[in-house]
């Protein structure tokens, strides 16, 4: 992640940790890497933080991390909006081009579950994604049938990462003057990257 201190959360523990909490909650989604016999490997999976310091995701079996993550020391990374900054909206066009954005890296130790877990893991994944969709009634799980369940549940592996340590980076023009982070605050809204705009302007001092 980005060195520079002037990219971390300026808030209190409590409250950075509910930052981060919704950070994952909110995208749902990123990415598991460790290192197998094979070389290093990345897998691109769903996400559910249990808010106790624990992350819940599933692999497919035949996926290259699925037969060796368990026990292992992995780093999950969910990453959030970004965008080009352009020199052109700064007071001094004397400057370099950057990239804003929001990234969150957790280090921790994996663990298999056993089949009650993944069956509510599931649960839970379809629970919160079903209701960010607009329209009709949500789907359920439980208007799959068993046995078809289990048979799809066999083509997965579901995974428990203990968080042992978070490193987040807001990259927000916090090293700019309030001048230029509002000017390239109006100027990613109006370029079509409203979310990043806001977490300037809400999460910038």
């Amino acid at each position: 992640m980005h060195p520079n201190s002037d990219f971390r959360p300026n808030l209190p523990p409590r409250e950075e940790r509910a930052l981060l909490e919704t950070l994952i909650d909110q995208i749902g989604f990123g990415m598991v890497f460790a290192t197998t016999p094979d070389g290093p490997r990345v897998a691109h999976v769903p996400l559910h933080s249990t808010g106790d310091g624990a992350l819940h995701f599933h692999l497919a079996r035949g996926n290259a991390l699925a037969s060796h993550v368990n026990g292992m020391t992995a780093l999950v990374v969910v990453n959030g909006p970004d965008a080009y900054v352009s020199p052109r909206w700064y007071a001094d066009r004397e400057q370099v081009p950057t990239w804003n954005y929001i990234s969150l890296e957790l280090e921790g130790r994996v663990r298999r579950m056993d089949r009650d877990g993944l069956k509510g893991h599931i649960e839970t994944l379809v629970e919160r994604q079903e209701a960010w969709v607009e329209g009709g009634k949500s789907w359920s799980l439980e208007e799959l049938p068993d046995a078809k369940f289990s048979s799809l549940e066999k083509g997965i592996i579901g995974f428990e990462l203990e968080v042992q340590a978070w490193r987040p980076t807001l990259k927000l023009s916090q090293n700019k003057s309030v001048e230029d982070r509002a000017r390239v605050a109006d100027a990613l809204e109006s370029s079509g990257s409203p979310a990043l705009a806001q977490l300037m302007r809400s999460l910038a001092p």
